[in-house]
């Protein structure tokens, strides 16, 4: 039997983290980073994809993408800041819109998450039938019912579209290098 020094040593540590607290912090996504992106919300779970393209109607054409959240939450993906700071003053009695800046943390989080895929919309080029028409027509060995001015017509359409086009880069590197405009 052990005689002599008998201390209690008893001592409680405490615990360095709370783990029954813990919070999550806050997803911080300012204006700058995605400008183009809002949050559409507290619309009916029942709503589909074309029911927020039928309330944003206006800016398909200008470039316009619904990405979903959950059932009642989804982002609008827009063109440019300017045209999602226009439909921010959209007033609609089924839906709300807010910037993603003031967005549900989960909305955010699928911001970050799928960042790539939350580019600005772009509108779809003109395209044309031709090259579709000329690769079937050489591959099958026929020939084309098309008349010679009606071919030609498509090729002077397509010659001004290519024209057209090296116009708009041009004029996108004269303006990226400061060159005068009023020479053009």
């Amino acid at each position: 039997m052990l005689s002599g020094n008998t201390k209690s040593r008893e001592s409680i540590q405490e615990p360095r983290f709370d783990y029954y607290n813990h919070e999550v912090p806050d997803i911080d996504l300012s204006d700058c980073e995605f400008p183009h992106v809002i949050e559409i919300y507290d619309f009916p779970q029942e709503f589909r994809t074309e029911d927020l393209l039928r309330i944003f109607c206006s800016y398909q054409k200008k470039g316009f993408d619904i990405k979903w959240v959950d059932d009642t939450h989804a982002l609008g993906v827009f063109s440019s800041p300017i045209t999602a700071r226009d439909a921010l003053g959209i007033k609609h009695t089924m839906v709300k819109i807010r910037p993603l800046s003031q967005a549900t943390r989960a909305a955010k989080a699928k911001a970050r998450a799928y960042a790539e895929f939350l580019q600005p919309a772009k509108e779809r080029p003109e395209t044309s039938a031709a090259l579709a028409r000329r690769l079937v027509i050489s591959a099958l060995g026929v020939r084309s019912k098309q008349s010679k001015t009606e071919r030609e017509a498509e090729l002077k359409k397509l010659q001004e579209a290519r024209e057209r086009k090296r116009l708009e880069a041009k004029q996108r590197e004269d303006i990226w290098e400061g060159r005068d405009q009023s020479a053009v």
